[in-house]
């Protein structure tokens, strides 16, 4: 069948690139939009205008120097998804994310899960579990350490931690109670087995896990189960479910603002990295990066990055006052983004603020 003349929309958007010094075709053009990464053509340009819309410009640039037929774009893609918030992006994204959190599962082989409380079932996901951490060998990596020593080796030396707050550790029996806790949730790993894998992992640090059997203990006590009441203990099919059932809209919202958050922090690592450490102190302050920075807003590239985005996605989804902070965490990243390079005195200022407002932050639990 022959091939049908480009259109003047695709053109257009072919001689901007090409403005750039970047090559791009219309065979492209059209591949991007068959994977939802460009919308409709009458969306691309300005009002009454021949001129290709700045923020499609931007995103075409993007695809033309980093798509390639065959390879994923990884989590940008979802962001592209999120920013456009049609039926058929919603649909791509809920399709990406629900994939991405059930991976686990398909390269352990794992096809279906027993529900229920029957000890038959219990065995089961408990044997599944095992396919899931088959290297009981693996070594011990203290991950905060390890962000630490490189930022330490770009120049930049982050605030202490406190002596509260345990590390984010590496170890085969965290990892084994990960996988009980993601395929049964709770009901199948208690309080005290997560706490006795603590003990495995962190010896060396019994004050704080003792201070976290006591906050458990008095919840107990006051008739809450802290780990079931948590998002991460309802396991896996709670959140596809969460994932599967949200609407159009809010499942867009989560994704752009968990994937603009990992974006808007590269960009102020990198300018720290770059001459300007005072952003990744000021970041540092607050409890969010505790809470979601190093806890997988610093993504990884291939599938761990866009598991990290789908795992912190379903968190917004299901935890409405993590979903505030990180809101917030992003309202305070962009001001900083804004900031010209060198803009010490406003840098100053801006350190002054954060203090006072990281401060009132990290005080809540």
């Amino acid at each position: 069948m022959p091939r049908t003349k480009p259109s003047r929309a695709h053109l257009a958007l072919v001689q901007a690139i090409a403005e750039y010094g970047i090559t791009a075709t219309v065979t492209q053009v059209e591949r991007w939009q068959q994977q939802g990464l460009m919308p409709k053509t009458s969306t691309w340009f300005e009002c009454s205008s021949s001129r290709v819309d700045p923020e499609y410009l931007r995103r075409a640039l993007y695809l033309a120097q980093t798509a390639r037929a065959g390879r994923s774009i990884g989590w940008v893609g979802w962001l592209f998804w999120a920013i456009d918030d049609t039926p058929a992006s919603a649909r791509r994204l809920r399709t990406a994310v629900v994939a991405s959190l059930k991976r686990p599962l398909k390269r352990a082989g794992i096809t279906e899960l027993p529900a229920g409380t029957s000890d038959r079932a219990f065995q089961a996901r408990r044997d599944a579990a095992a396919r899931m951490t088959p290297n009981r060998r693996a070594s011990r990596r203290d991950l905060d350490q390890m962000l630490r020593d490189r930022f330490t080796e770009a120049g930049i030396t982050l605030p202490p931690e406190s002596p509260d707050t345990l590390p984010n550790v590496h170890h085969w029996a965290l990892v084994e109670s990960g996988a009980r806790l993601l395929l049964g949730g709770a009901e199948d790993l208690g309080t005290e087995d997560l706490l006795e894998a603590l003990e495995q992992a962190m010896p060396e640090h019994t004050g704080a896990i003792e201070r976290l059997r006591e906050v458990h203990r008095q919840g107990e006590l006051a008739g809450v189960d802290l780990m079931a009441e948590s998002p991460w203990g309802r396991g896996i099919a709670a959140m596809v479910r969460t994932v599967a059932t949200a609407g159009d809209r809010e499942l867009c919202h989560a994704v752009h603002t968990c994937a603009r958050a990992v974006s808007v922090l590269q960009s102020l690592l990198q300018r720290a990295a770059q001459g300007e450490p005072e952003f990744a102190v000021l970041l540092a302050l607050d409890a969010m990066w505790r809470r979601w920075a190093t806890d997988g807003g610093i993504v990884p590239e291939g599938a761990p990055g866009l598991a990290a985005i789908a795992l912190h996605t379903y968190q917004y989804l299901a935890d409405p006052d993590w979903a505030a902070e990180l809101d917030r965490y992003l309202g305070i990243m962009l001001i900083l983004y804004v900031l010209p390079p060198d803009s010490s005195e406003d840098s100053c200022h801006v350190t002054a603020e954060w203090a006072r407002f990281a401060g009132h932050a990290s005080a809540k639990p």
